[in-house]
């Protein structure tokens, strides 16, 4: 099992600098043990213009049977008979026993790390790899070269892959499965070179020679930071090195999906992955009398109320943490479609467990749907609702990013009617424990007064053809209000209805009082929050 990693340079950057970043001189040869043989590492050229270095892995056949045991479950093939376990390809052709041998080998250079030439790491330089022989298994729109382009180009490789043929004497035979690779870059790092490849050999081999256990996630991981989440072929790639366990596969996939939503908004990922904990917080707060209903109990009977009145029966809970609203609507059976969005992969897991989604009554369970996405993107998923519903949500946000929730949830999904419920910073100063001028919740990045609310709120219905009620929510202070607001915007408004703050009057009746629920009324004026982060 050989491959080769060549570079160039000159006298004034000289293409032995390779000796550096990989941790071998060029000027000895170097023997490694691995759990399935020996490593050898040596340099064929090495000079200023051009440097080669070569790792040759020896497989010791019969040390591999003897860790495997052939049972054809990720952990030595699946052996059509006896004798295949000690005459196979893996001696010869590059998969997941090169992968091992890499992060033995050259571990600190997979880390990117040189203590003598610091500088040199974070350099991309000329390379050029080749792999004799690779496996190349095929896998949804088929294998050989042709999956190689797929898992190599959008790294920044140029590929160049050829099929070996089963036999050069007789070409009628056809091709093997082998492929012959040679990568070319002048953009790509040695440390994410060596990365690539650790992941990717095995997904070109579709199989693994040891038993995949749960911390293979977070080596795929590792290996595939800054990288993997973006790859076109992401779902491939985490299916097949984690060799087809679907659970792994499953957790993998939401872990990735969040550092891809990160990065995206150029945040961390615990930044954003932070439901669980901060709703827990906000609940523990929202209940200063434990023998009343809570605020956020309040809250989610206030939403069920306005969605029962809209007549929804497709519901799209937007940043739906651990479910609980989900929890109610499924007490309702006017509510046959729900879908629950966060972009928290925790949240979800937490509300999977908490709905019983896995022991629930097939019907029952078929009216939910969890997925996991960002709500400042646009997404399919959401057309086609009755009602959306942004509980506690849009506080979350920094306000640059605002528009474009609005955009996304008010113009592009459109459901007919969209509830929004967000702490009122008026009645801020009730809460005892709360000190001056502090947000409710760490994670807040603004806080509206019931103003700032209103102004918003017509400002959307206005841009997006609404028409929006507001009310309030808990127990209501002459001074300062009710702790909560809620926003109910609607596209079908009833015309011979009109409603004025205060009353609601229909031609030919008399004015009844109306004091929970005010009509909008469209302003200009801008919103202001708390200090954005």
């Amino acid at each position: 099992m050989f491959m080769s990693i060549s570079t160039t340079g000159s006298a004034e950057d000289p293409a032995t600098d390779l000796g550096f970043l990989l941790h071998k001189h060029p000027d000895k040869v170097q023997r490694f043990t691995t759990s399935h043989g020996e490593a050898h590492v040596f340099y064929p050229e090495a000079g200023d213009e051009v440097c080669t270095a070569a790792l040759m892995l020896d497989v010791d056949p019969i040390a591999l049977v003897r860790k495997g045991r052939g049972d054809g479950r990720g952990r030595g093939g699946s052996p059509d008979f006896a004798l295949a376990q000690y005459v196979n390809d893996r001696p010869y052709a590059a998969s997941s026993l090169l992968a091992v041998a890499l992060r033995t080998v050259f571990r600190s250079a997979m880390k990117g790390d040189c203590p003598a030439r610091p500088e040199l790491p974070g350099r991309a330089r000329p390379l050029r790899i080749e792999l004799p022989a690779v496996p190349a298994n095929g896998a949804g729109g088929g294998g050989g070269p042709a999956l190689v382009v797929r898992l190599f180009e959008p790294l920044g490789w140029r590929v160049e892959a050829t099929a070996v043929p089963l036999d050069e004497s007789f070409p009628e035979w056809g091709e093997s499965r082998y492929v012959r690779i040679a990568l070319s870059s002048g953009t790509v790092r040695l440390a994410d070179a060596l990365q690539q490849l650790y992941v990717l050999l095995p997904v070109l081999d579709g199989a693994k020679h040891y038993w995949v256990a749960p911390d293979e996630v977070d080596k795929l991981l590792a290996a595939g930071q800054g990288w993997l989440a973006a790859h076109p072929e992401r779902a491939l790639i985490t299916r097949r090195y984690l060799a087809r366990r679907w659970s792994l596969t499953r957790a993998a996939m939401e872990r990735l999906e969040l550092a891809r939503l990160a990065e995206a908004d150029d945040r961390e990922v615990e930044e954003i992955d932070n439901a669980v904990d901060d709703r827990s917080e906000e609940e523990a707060r929202d209940d200063p009398e434990p023998r009343q209903p809570s605020l956020a109990e309040q809250r989610r009977t206030a939403i069920l109320a306005a969605l029962r009145e809209t007549g929804a029966a497709r519901v799209a809970d937007l940043g739906c943490g651990q479910g609980e609203l989900i929890g109610e609507l499924l007490k309702d059976a006017r509510f046959t479609g729900i879908l629950g969005v966060d972009v928290s992969a925790r949240a979800l897991r937490s509300a999977r467990r908490r709905l019983g989604l896995e022991r629930m009554p097939e019907r029952q369970a078929a009216r939910v749907t969890l997925a996991q996405g960002a709500l400042t993107y646009t997404d399919a998923r959401l057309k086609g609702f009755d009602a959306a519903v942004l509980c506690e949500v849009i506080e979350h946000l920094d306000l640059p990013r605002l528009p474009a929730l609005e955009y996304a949830v008010f113009g592009a999904a459109r459901p007919r009617a969209v509830v929004v419920t967000t702490p009122n910073a008026e009645y801020n100063v009730r809460w005892e424990s709360l000190p001056a001028g502090a947000v409710r919740n760490a994670d807040h990045r603004f806080e509206w007064s019931r103003a700032e609310f209103r102004a918003w709120a017509g400002k959307v219905a206005a841009a997006y053809g609404y028409t929006v009620e507001l009310r309030p929510v808990g127990p209501e202070d002459e001074e300062v209000g009710a702790p909560t607001q809620l926003a109910l915007f609607t596209t079908t408004p009833t015309p011979a209805t009109t409603t004025t703050q205060g009353s609601t009057t229909t031609p030919g009746s008399t004015t009844t009082p109306a004091p929970t629920a005010t009509t909008v009324p469209i302003t200009t004026a801008t919103p202001e929050g708390g200090e954005p982060r």
